[in-house]
């Protein structure tokens, strides 16, 4: 190769360059790495070459540019003709059913990708195999994508999207037949076969020609119309709704959310949300934010304050970028902002659909039917709510792929589905999208604010009345930030033989004493008789969870997606015991002690949470 990859020894690199250049047909990424050999940029060639984006159950999530560890036109096309391939083996009538492409406002100028670019040249892929495809013709939210593979009875659905990761980012999400993200072992088959068919097909280049095949239909005023009306099934104060004087604030973040909630709004007889001019409209820079994740609290709602003060608005809705995602605050009465935490609004939802399910359901036998589910890094309040209502509650691993999946299961069972949520903002309120879904959301919320404030009630003072009622849970949750793989794996295999004894946990944390221990790397709980656990496991990525004597949980586990490794923690009281002061300084101080003995931050140099 010219002036130099060969010269290194490193045959793959090299071979993975030379057939980069073979493949690659995007004029930009291919002299960016034209360039990067002719200047002999070793560093930067490593970076894009060394290590091709790893399919897994989240799809693809990485930055857009060249090379195969990003995102772009070249990858996209191998990772779909791989996909195509695998569902043209496991799904017979794929040609009959097709498939659904949904996309963000994502773009990335310097490599010539972007959300829309991306779905196109999928599109092109599926229709060379005579695949129907449902391109959307404009953004839309992600919950619009399993949405279509439900109402429409597809075979799979793709969502180009990286959320709310920084601007740079793309991702590839992939949804089943079954209207949920797909699971193991999909994740290993989709990659083999990506690995299988790297050299584009003739046509995967060719989006002019399938972008006017008649296997292409765009669904998008279909599923408009089809989505507002499945939700008017979770509207239940319509009247109320109709002569609310709440002001509510939203803020898309930039994101695609602004006209689908202003929609859900509309659906519901709310008046509409005002919108932060300066957020409503998608753009790629995110320029107003330096993270667009709504999670981050504050720092993201800082104009949505601003303009709730302005019209004198009690309450914030914010989505994150591709509306999956709903984070609210409320002004307290000492003139102060309250951002609710995850846990928190899925106490708040949870409460608010239950009580909507029994004013309709007056059978008593109906609530055995009925369900509630949790990641289990989330607080357990559903758990007590579903103690003392006598519903069904279960928990899942993270991430709403399990959610989604365990809910359909459900529901092929004729069970009713509720409600689902994660800490992480997300919430499932309605099955006819097994996915977090942040327009739905926003609409139910809307409403619940709505009839609370016809009690003069405030979304605080309803929180703390279901604390009263079903316990106190109070959490805490954060990470550490670290790169390096081996101090993450010693840390971990330190716990799991501990004290130097081997296959040995520890039985307390400084003053804290732990009567049990879950494992899902190796597969043990402490609690089951056979001390095999229940859920299922993963040797590829860490997760010990800790019962404490005192009523708290803690969780330590990796991210697929970050560098970081993550703790919940969360203190569960019986109803009856409100000293939350005293509460909070004993989960406080339970941290304190997970930190110092478990996690050990200066001796692993872990970098902490940036404030």
């Amino acid at each position: 190769m010219e002036n130099g990859t060969s010269s290194t020894g490193d045959a793959q690199l090299d071979q993975s360059i030379r057939q980069w250049l073979q493949y690659d047909k995007n004029p930009k990424t291919k002299s960016m790495v034209q360039d990067m050999v002719k200047e002999g940029n070793m560093e930067a060639l490593k970076k894009c070459f060394s290590s091709r984006m790893e399919f897994g159950t989240a799809g693809l999530r990485a930055a857009m540019g060249p090379g195969i560890s990003c995102m772009n036109d070249l990858t996209i096309i191998q990772t779909t003709q791989g996909f195509c391939c695998y569902l043209e083996q496991s799904i017979g009538n794929l040609k009959e059913r097709g498939v659904v492409i949904g996309y963000d406002a994502r773009a990335h100028p310097p490599s010539g990708g972007s959300s829309k670019r991306f779905a196109s040249l999928a599109a092109a892929v599926f229709i060379s195999r005579g695949v129907p495809v449902h391109l959307f013709s404009d953004i839309t939210p992600t919950p619009f994508v399993p949405f279509t593979v439900s109402h429409l009875g597809l075979c799979a659905g793709i969502m180009v999207t990286a959320s709310h990761n920084p601007k740079q980012d793309n991702g590839y999400k992939v949804y089943w037949e079954n209207g949920a993200q797909i699971v193991t072992p999909h994740d290993k088959g989709i990659s083999k076969a990506i690995v299988e068919n790297l050299e584009p097909w003739p046509e995967s280049w060719n989006t002019e020609e399938a972008l006017k095949s008649t296997l292409l239909k765009d669904p998008y005023q279909d599923i408009n119309t089809e989505y507002f009306k499945a939700i008017q099934k979770h509207c239940h104060h319509r009247e109320i709704n109709k002569k609310s004087e709440v002001k509510i604030v939203h803020t898309s973040v930039h994101g695609v959310g602004h006209t689908f909630v202003q929609s859900a709004f509309k659906a519901f007889d709310l008046r509409p949300p005002y919108a932060v001019e300066e957020q409503k409209d998608p753009d790629p820079e995110f320029p107003t934010v330096k993270y667009p994740n709504p999670e981050e609290g504050e720092g993201v709602l800082t104009l949505s304050f601003a303009l709730a003060e302005k019209e004198g608005a009690s309450v914030v809705l914010a989505n994150d970028p591709d509306a999956d995602r709903l984070a609210i605050a409320e002004k307290q009465e000492s003139g102060r902002w309250r951002v609710f935490s995850g846990n928190e609004l899925g106490a708040l939802l949870g409460w608010w659909l239950f009580r909507c399910w029994r004013e309709q359901n007056s059978d008593a036998a109906a609530v055995k039917n009925l369900y509630m589910l949790s990641s289990t890094v989330s607080s357990k309040i559903l758990r007590a709510i579903a103690l003392k209502e006598g519903f069904h509650f279960e928990e899942t691993l993270t991430g709403f792929k399990w959610m989604g999946n365990r809910a359909r299961d459900l529901l092929d069972q004729d069970k009713t589905v509720l409600f689902a949520f994660e800490e992480a903002i997300g919430y499932m309120c309605s099955p006819s999208v097994l996915d977090k879904d942040g327009v739905s959301a926003a609409a139910i919320a809307g409403e619940m604010i709505s009839f609370l404030a016809t009690k003069k009630i405030s979304l605080s003072q309803q929180l703390t009345t279901i604390y009263e009622e079903y316990g106190y849970h109070i959490s805490k949750n954060s990470y550490f930030i670290c790169h390096d793989q081996e101090v993450i794996r010693s840390l971990f295999e330190r716990l799991r033989n501990y004290g130097g004894t081997k296959d040995s946990y520890p039985t307390e944390c400084g003053r804290f004493a732990i009567d049990a221990v879950r494992d899902l790397t190796t597969g043990y709980d402490s609690n089951q008789p056979d001390k095999k656990a229940v859920l299922p496991t993963s040797s590829s990525s860490q997760m010990i969870t800790f019962t404490f004597s005192n009523g708290g949980v803690a969780t330590m586990r990796t991210s697929g997606t970050e560098p970081k490794i993550k703790y919940y923690t969360e203190l569960c009281a019986p109803p009856g015991n409100s000293d939350v002061p005293h509460l909070k300084k004993e989960l406080d101080d339970l941290v304190d002690a997970i930190i110092e003995n478990f996690f050990e931050p200066d001796k692993n140099k872990l970098q902490p949470k940036p404030q």
